[in-house]
């Protein structure tokens, strides 16, 4: 099947990112891609908690989510909105970072909360608390489609491994690994940790991204890496869209998943220990 990643380089403020999203994914089918991705936080990218307190809405208000549950209807594709940054009604206040996988009738297939949280400090100059402004998931998501099982994920879970494995452990063959990941972690891991998570799982890893410096008219901007990739279960990196925002379209063919995993199967030859 035909299919496209998004990369995106978006604001902080959702109104004014939405028309080129939605114009990109109706242009995305409109090339024939019957599955499209866009990346993590597709409505805005914000440095300032403060900011998203007062741009960020509920799931049922989100302009970006009903407007792209429009065009996945009109257009008749299967959307994975890599994530949604959201107003949630828990106690402390905290948002939540929520991927959404629509169906060809607009209807939400499947809903996956960020699990693992990004607090780090990478440099004197570059950290980060997501967990200070997001409260974290607790619940991992496959989604049955007519065209593969896909198992959800969100950026900094590609670093645990655990995540993956149970995920193809529960039939998926492709892997959805939207971002907003830190040029400086980028440059040293992104296209190491992709290829890993294909390797040992034998899926696809579908990773679209944001990219550049996210304006801000009155915050601290935030830079991201871009780099959006597709790698296949062999571990091959079939597209990597650079530095640009765009449409990036490939083309998917599910019989490498059964070709790979035919040739190392990992999966099958795993098996449990006692930890030292």
């Amino acid at each position: 099947m035909q299919a496209a990643l998004i990369q995106l380089n978006v604001s902080d403020t959702p109104a004014r990112n939405l028309a080129g999203t939605v114009e990109m994914v109706r242009d995305a089918a409109a090339q024939g891609a019957a599955f499209v991705l866009t990346p993590e936080v597709t409505n805005c990218v914000s440095t300032s908690r403060d900011h998203q307190r007062s741009v960020l809405q509920h799931e049922d208000d989100d302009i970006t989510l009903a407007a792209l549950r429009d065009v996945a209807r009109e257009a008749g594709i299967w959307l994975l909105i890599g994530s949604l940054g959201l107003k949630t009604r828990d106690a402390d206040g905290r948002f939540a970072n929520r991927s959404f996988l629509i169906d060809p009738q607009g209807q939400i297939k499947a809903r996956y909360d960020k699990i693992h949280m990004f607090d780090v400090d990478i440099d004197a100059g570059e950290s980060y608390r997501e967990s200070a402004g997001y409260r974290p998931g607790d619940q991992a998501v496959v989604a049955q489609t007519p065209f593969a099982k896909i198992g959800m994920s969100i950026c900094y879970d590609m670093r645990f491994p655990k995540l993956y494995q149970a995920l193809a452990d529960a039939g998926a063959t492709i892997l959805t690994m939207p971002a907003a990941f830190s040029p400086v972690t980028g440059a040293a891991h992104w296209h190491m940790l992709l290829r890993v998570r294909a390797i040992e799982t034998g899926c696809f890893v579908l990773a679209p991204a944001q990219t550049g410096t996210h304006a801000s008219d009155s915050h601290k901007t935030r830079d991201t890496y871009g780099h959006s990739l597709v790698v296949a279960p062999w571990g091959e990196v079939l597209l990597d869209a650079g530095t640009a925002p765009g449409i990036y379209p490939f083309t998917l063919d599910m019989a490498r998943v059964q070709e790979a995993r035919t040739r190392v199967p990992s999966l099958a030859n795993r098996r449990d220990f006692k930890a030292p």
